[in-house]
């Protein structure tokens, strides 16, 4: 026992708690419904003390009329009746203050007859509150529609004070108009009761009418009619997409360059035959079932029992597109505003564009400023404008405030920023190397161990044709980071050309003067090879048993090195062989035979 004592104590607390909470959790609900009936029994004690009142004000009326002639009583009844009015004025003041309170935080409940709501019960009688009034009235209006000998005219009201009975064939009661009702809705009693009265005819007549025989039949054929009608207009949706089909099969003409965006073909002519063929289908498939889904309601607006469905189902499809619509409706200023920001940088860029592209022809000129930098400084503005734009029209995007909007723009940022470090150092490396400008395209330049000619240069690669027409692409942050030969930097603009020289070696028997004749004359012989500046040949050299001379030569070309060189040295093998004079490089033995 003294085990369990703890396990029990625990227990009983949290019995306790739980019970505390649930009476905590009800305890709003259960004031509101015990205020709700406190309003409710103060404005019936009101209403019955209107009542004793207004006896008392006809009583002391007719006093008033006997009295006639008696200054002193008619006097005092004036002024009771006065009160009386004064004490009516201020109680209805304060019904209707009560009764705006209650109608805050009271449900009506349907008077329902078959599937339509006739009426709707706001207030409660005697033990009875507004929902079992309201069962207990539909209940027993379904009976007098089920009465197979229903007599309009058996439905009368009996009228007993400001109380209005509303009764069927004398004996049974519907419903009861009093206390509150009319007072409720802003209506006499007796008023609401002839309301009430003629809806309740009017409804059962109708539903009596609805369910005869012969509007069952209409009905069913009204049906069948909606049906055929439903399958014309489907064969006929399906005749006229595969006229469509066969419209875009025979349409080479327009398929034979498949699509095209600024002589750029996107997709081939097959692929997009079948792209279109497959956008005919599915338009073709979301028409049919766009078809039957809207003649749903229709089939069952034609049954009563089935005519609530109707509105339900329209409200699936016309709900959401009732808030695209409002959606697209209260978006229209921000997309105008988008539209304005886009064309105002668009005009900007258009101006900008336009004064950089007089630069680079040379119609405007800036000290310092190179005609080659106007296009790549266009881009780099272009770039920076276009993010200034997305700055500008982001907070006008649909969704952008959204948490879910901005966590995608945040990872891609991460994303961007861990995944492109490499592309990031050539975008950087290309703006370096567009300022610094130690080559253009077409130039014969040497990066690393790579020689030829630049054919494209980017902003994250620069591309290299070699003499053996291989394409080698170069990231820009290599070209960087090695050196750079520009054979091509002097060959333009009246310079003097590019250098090209060779090495020979001759022995000392030749004298040097010969030499420097023949290795001129092979130059000048060279195609491609400058008159002025004149080539001139170095001495180098003195070796053990030969001098190494050097022949220089300008040339403009220097993108055709390979060929001049070859040419070069066979002017320079010809000219010193017609002069019998041996070349010794590279180092070779020749044994001669002495002549007797």
């Amino acid at each position: 026992m003294i085990v369990q004592k703890p396990c029990c104590s625990l227990l009983l607390f949290f019995i306790f708690f739980l019970a505390n909470g649930i009476a905590y959790a009800q305890k709003p609900t259960d004031t509101a419904k015990r205020n709700s009936d406190l309003n409710e029994a103060v404005l019936i004690r009101d209403q019955q003390q209107a009542n004793v009142d207004s006896l008392i004000k006809e009583r002391l009326e007719r006093e008033l009329k006997a009295a006639s002639g008696n200054v002193q009583k008619t006097l005092e009844l004036e002024k009771k009746l006065r009160e009386i009015e004064r004490t009516d004025s201020l109680r209805k003041v304060s019904q209707l203050q009560e009764i705006a309170s209650l109608k805050k935080t009271t449900k009506g409940y349907p008077v329902i007859l078959n599937l339509d709501t006739l009426f709707y019960i706001y207030t409660r009688t005697g033990s009875f509150d507004a929902k079992e009034r309201a069962q207990s009235i539909s209940e027993k209006i379904n009976k007098i529609y089920e009465d197979a000998f229903y007599n309009p005219d058996s439905l009368r009201i009996n009228s007993l004070n400001d109380s209005h009975d509303i009764i069927y064939k004398k004996k049974l009661i519907i419903l009861t108009v009093g206390n509150l009702d009319g007072l409720w809705l802003g209506k006499s009693n007796g008023d609401l009761a002839k309301d009430y009265l003629n809806i309740i005819k009017n409804s059962v007549e109708s539903e009596k009418k609805s369910h005869s025989l012969m509007n069952w039949a209409k009905r069913i054929g009204l049906s069948l009619l909606v049906i055929l009608m439903l399958v014309i207009i489907i064969r006929v949706t399906n005749y006229f997409f595969r006229k469509s089909a066969n419209y875009l099969i025979n349409q080479k003409t327009l398929m034979e360059n498949g699509l095209v965006i600024k002589k750029t073909q996107i997709l081939s002519p097959k692929y997009l035959e079948g792209i279109l063929l497959k956008i005919n289908g599915i338009v073709k498939i979301i028409v049919i079932l766009l078809v039957i889904y809207l003649s749903l309601p229709l089939l069952f607006s034609i049954f009563p029992e089935t005519e609530g469905w109707t509105n339900t189902l329209l409200k699936w499809i016309l709900s959401p597109l009732r808030a695209a619509s409002k959606a697209i409706v209260d978006y229209l200023p921000n997309l105008f505003t988008i539209i304005v920001v886009y064309f105002i940088f668009k005009y900007i860029l258009k101006a900008i564009k336009f004064f950089f592209r007089e630069i680079r022809v040379g119609n405007v000129k800036i000290r310092g400023f190179h005609q080659d930098w106007a296009m790549p400084t266009f881009n780099i503005l272009k770039v920076v404008l276009y993010a200034f734009m997305l700055v500008v029209i982001f907070p006008y995007l649909p969704g952008s405030s959204s948490p879910a909007f901005q966590g995608v723009s945040v990872f891609l940022g991460i994303l961007l920023s861990l995944g492109s470090s490499s592309a990031t150092s050539n975008l950087v490396a290309g703006l370096v190397i567009t300022y610094m400008r130690p080559f253009k395209v077409g130039d014969r330049v040497k990066i690393g161990e790579v020689t030829g000619d630049v054919i494209e240069k980017t902003m994250l690669v620069t591309r290299i044709r070699t003499i053996k027409n291989e394409d080698v692409t170069v990231p820009n942050s290599m070209v960087l980071s090695s050196s750079t030969v520009n054979y091509s930097a002097r060959t333009k603009k009246n310079e003097p050309g590019l250098i090209l020289h060779y090495t020979v070696t001759i022995g000392y028997d030749v004298p040097w003067k010969k030499v420097y004749e023949l290795l001129t004359n092979a130059a000048l012989a060279t195609i491609h090879i400058e008159k002025e500046p004149a080539p001139f040949v170095l001495q180098t050299n003195l070796d053990d048993f030969s001098i190494c001379y050097q022949i220089n030569a300008y040339t403009l070309q220097a993108n055709l090195q390979a060929a001049i060189y070859s040419n070069l040295l066979e002017n320079i093998q010809d000219n010193f062989n017609e002069a019998e004079v041996e070349i010794l490089s590279p180092h070779y033995n020749v044994i001669r035979k002495e002549e007797k």
